[in-house]
């Protein structure tokens, strides 16, 4: 299984060097390139408050954030340049969760909802609000058909498309 696992990961990952990215109580991200420098590759800044959590898309190609700024931002995941900045929560920002095919990203909030955003379309898809209280944790489904959500609340709530 492991062999299997390694094998998927490096048919995605081509020849392109591995990237890993970094967030900080200080508002700034880092995108590095390990295996070809020990100095960042770009430093990305944007956020007015701590980035809670950053996150690739599935196909490597976008990078999104989310601070307690209130904001989800997009970002090229391949130079770090900022793309797009998407605002509708009302307060921090926790947790972000692409779907498979990289087309949406998930965010749930202390605002006590989850947000759909359209990648393409750089928009609001969808609104979710339903918890009692704030959402900590967010994921799809690995078919792109359902979300789960779990929160200060207690529940964990199972959305389906």
């Amino acid at each position: 299984m492991k062999e299997a696992a390694l094998a998927r990961y490096e048919k995605m990952r081509g020849n392109a060097p591995e990237r890993l990215v970094s967030g900080s109580d200080d508002f700034t991200m880092f995108l590095w390139e390990p295996t070809i420098s020990k100095q960042p590759k770009a430093r990305m800044t944007g956020h007015q408050k701590v980035v809670n959590h950053v996150y690739f898309s599935p196909d490597g190609q976008w990078l999104a954030s989310a601070s307690f700024d209130k904001s989800v931002k997009l970002w090229n995941g391949i130079t770090g340049k900022f793309v797009a900045a998407f605002r509708g929560h009302v307060a921090d920002v926790y947790q972000i969760s692409w779907s498979a095919d990289s087309r949406l990203l998930l965010s749930g909030s202390k605002d006590s909802t989850l947000k759909v955003w359209d990648i393409r379309a750089r928009k609001l898809k969808q609104d979710l609000p339903g918890h009692a209280d704030e959402v900590y944790a967010v994921d799809w489904s690995p078919d792109g058909e359902k979300v789960v959500s779990g929160g200060k609340d207690r529940v964990l709530k199972l959305w389906m498309n």
